[in-house]
């Protein structure tokens, strides 16, 4: 098992999280439009990007834990369940789901990652519409 997968614990990851959407708001500031993905686990983390990002657009991808165990690429839930690692989110590190996010798509196994990209966008352009 990687030594690196799992074992994050809340801390770690926060900090983690504030220093990329510090980054996201320098280039944001200098009028550079800014995709970031990333596992968005804490409300505050949320709220900061609310209040400093500017034209900030925040989609949430809901999908169960039970599809998230049986994907596991990285095999992290599998070694969870041996007792090999800890601070997986959603299992023994709690998440924060957003409160208000602009696009939230939940797990749909009969969308297409086409489908789901124009409802990204779909939302996106009511957004930004005057």
């Amino acid at each position: 098992m990687d030594p690196g997968a799992g074992n994050h614990g809340r801390e770690e990851r926060l900090a983690l999280a504030f220093r990329y959407a510090r980054l996201c708001g320098i280039l944001a500031r200098q009028e550079i439009v800014v995709v970031i993905a990333t596992i968005s686990l804490f409300r505050e983390v949320h709220d900061w990007n609310r209040r400093h990002l500017p034209q900030y657009f925040e989609v949430y991808l809901k999908v169960p834990l039970e599809e998230l165990r049986q994907r596991d690429p990285k095999g992290l839930y599998a070694a969870f369940d041996r007792g090999e690692v800890s601070d997986i989110a959603g299992v023994d590190l709690e998440v924060d789901e957003p409160r208000n996010p602009d696009c939230r798509l939940d797990h749909d196994e009969t969308l297409t990652v086409t489908d789901l990209a124009d409802l990204v966008v779909e939302k996106l352009e009511k957004k930004i519409s005057p």
